[in-house]
């Protein structure tokens, strides 16, 4: 363990103005450390993520209906699971590039999925029942079409090319 006097590191000239700290001060060690731990939290931030690509247009497909296929398990690219999705709903995950997606099942087997980033100001959109809604002016879209049905926005969420393979909704 080290021992640093503090006291000593920092004097004062005849006017009364702090003279600069030779060796170890505490601003040195403070600075040096808020920016280690800053380097370091940006570092984890941006650490991780999926891999694959997203397409720029939904449409319906079908469930294949795997029973083995929980939520979260099986294949890497999974978005969902059509199990997960309730009907008439949506839920919110996050595509292969990191950005959050909108997984819709307007009727049963029909499957869509929108990218959930508002077209008015890039908030993230959300599920609420039986519309997707921002949260931040209150617009809202239609979850079997991604059009926007209120609010300030000034068109649709754009639509993500998803499949079902073996229950799990994936990329296109």
């Amino acid at each position: 363990m080290i021992h640093v006097d503090m006291r000593e590191a920092v004097t004062q000239d005849r006017d009364g103005a702090r003279a600069g700290c030779g060796g170890l001060c505490r601003r040195r060690v403070l600075t040096t450390g808020a920016g280690t731990l800053l380097g370091a939290s940006v570092l984890a931030a941006c650490g991780g993520g999926s891999t694959g690509t997203t397409g720029s247009a939904g449409g319906p497909t079908s469930s294949e209906g795997d029973p083995g296929a929980g939520s979260g398990g099986g294949s890497g690219d999974a978005l969902a699971q059509v199990a997960d999705v309730p009907v008439g709903g949506a839920v919110s995950a996050t595509g292969p590039d990191g950005k959050p997606v909108l997984v819709c099942q307007p009727k049963a087997g029909q499957i869509v999925a929108f990218s959930a980033i508002c077209t008015h100001m890039g908030c993230t959109v959300a599920p609420d029942g039986s519309e997707l809604k921002c949260p931040c002016h209150g617009s809202t879209y239609d979850l079997a079409t991604g059009d926007n049905t209120g609010g300030p926005a000034p068109k649709p969420l754009t639509p993500v090319r998803v499949k079902v393979q073996h229950g799990a909704v994936v990329p296109a």
